[in-house]
């Protein structure tokens, strides 16, 4: 028999769906796609399993997919980023199965994931790639039973592309996470204010005049980087890629390696994907006082394990803020356990940014739906015309408009006869 929900505590409806109204209000495309939905019911039948952040903007997306006509079952995809007074909510007042806990463990984790699958679902929708890896390798009988996933992260769609590489792959997988109206507007203005506002929150720190070092200068790095500066801080960049580096030293930062880094910084925070990118020898060489956060996905980026086994002492000193005093004396403040600091200590991106992600994944379900049995076992981008759908949506909410093309400058465009 298939549990019909796991939460923390019921009584906490009343606040959660306040927390859902109001992010509601800031959803503009997702309120145009909910009210599309309801008339044509695409989702019609299917029953998706979504593995996500479970706030009150997820809350949105899984209401605006019901009203497509889904049965919708939630897990949250990280341990710590679950708002327990939405997921009160959702299953009092909305009546759809939930199972995550704000702070649960790695083995009710799990659980959660597997209780989701139990649903049966023909869709997954995954924040990092737990539902997908699970099917692939714990149940791999229910394979068949699915039309196709979608991938909201850098991180998901690594591990998604790895096994599209590994011949592995055993369904069609549409790769939200590189939609321009995603990794644009997420990844750089949503990572960049909400990491700063957790680490804030955490902290209580002043950040004009430290040096804050962000690790990994991609869409996330970039708006980590610009939003830190803004507020005064002096900003080091470390990466691996050439080109990345050289935008970064355009951009009018300091680019050096980890080693080097790791002497001069103040804060430093991880947004790479990658494991273990700042190790026990950046640890041991930083400063006293130096505060640690990690907003890539997993918990990973930050050799904690590592850490643990250079400490003489360990306390929490704050909320979100562990204390470590290391062999060689100096005191070193990792934040959220090193998990998602911006879901951990605040309440992640703003409800606008998510608006135009989850537009994407609830777009995603629908063309999965649609083209059922047409799409090979591969990963595959969002289409870029319903990219651009998001994107119209978005500026049709703001109030602001596009040009056109006039017949003439659309047969220039398109002639190679004429020139200057």
């Amino acid at each position: 028999m298939k549990n019909l929900y796991d939460i923390k505590n019921l009584k906490l409806a009343p606040q959660g769906k306040l927390k859902i109204e109001w992010a509601e209000k800031q959803m503009p495309v997702l309120r145009q796609i909910k009210e599309r939905f309801r008339k044509e019911k695409p989702l019609k039948g299917v029953t998706l399993a979504a593995c996500l952040h479970v706030t009150s903007e997820t809350a949105n997306l899984a209401l605006t997919l019901i009203e497509g006509g889904a049965k919708v079952v939630i897990c949250g995809c990280n341990p710590l980023s679950t708002q327990d007074d939405v997921v009160a909510s959702l299953v009092k007042d909305f009546k759809i199965p939930v199972f995550a806990i704000k702070g649960e463990d790695s083995k009710t984790y799990y659980r959660h994931i597997n209780d989701a699958l139990n649903f049966r679902p023909q869709i997954t929708m995954d924040d990092g790639g737990d539902l997908i890896t699970e099917l692939h390798t714990k149940r791999i009988s229910q394979l068949k039973e699915i039309i196709g996933s979608s991938e909201e992260t850098t991180t998901g769609v690594i591990r998604i592309r790895a096994m599209e590489k590994d011949k592995v792959l055993s369904v069609p997988a549409i790769d939200c996470n590189d939609s321009d109206t995603k990794h644009m507007f997420d990844n750089r203005y949503g990572i960049g204010q909400s990491t700063i506002d957790g680490i804030l929150r955490a902290t209580n720190t002043l950040l004009a005049g430290k040096v804050f070092v962000v690790v990994g200068y991609g869409y996330g790095g970039k708006g980590l980087g610009s939003r830190a500066g803004g507020m005064g801080a002096n900003i080091i960049i470390v990466e691996v890629d050439p080109v990345k580096a050289l935008e970064a030293a355009m951009d009018g930062f300091r680019v050096l390696s980890m080693s080097n880094a790791a002497k001069l910084g103040d804060i430093f925070v991880t947004v790479t994907g990658n494991k273990k990118v700042i190790g026990v020898k950046h640890i041991l060489s930083m400063k006293d006082g130096a505060i640690l956060a990690n907003t890539g996905h997993f918990n990973a980026e930050i050799d904690i394990e590592g850490l643990e086994k250079i400490k003489k002492t360990k306390r929490i000193i704050r909320p979100f803020v562990e204390e470590y005093t290391l062999i060689n004396n100096k005191k070193i403040y990792l934040l959220g356990e090193g998990r998602l600091i911006n879901l951990v200590a605040a309440e992640g991106h703003p409800a606008e940014i998510m608006d135009m992600s989850f537009a994407n994944q609830a777009l995603a379900a629908e063309y999965l739906v649609k083209n059922k049995g047409k799409l090979k076992n591969k990963v595959y981008r969002l289409p870029e015309k319903l990219d651009k759908i998001v994107a119209s949506l978005k500026l049709k909410a703001m109030g602001m408009g596009l040009e056109k093309l006039t017949k003439e400058q659309k047969k220039y465009l398109s002639s190679w006869k004429e020139g200057t």
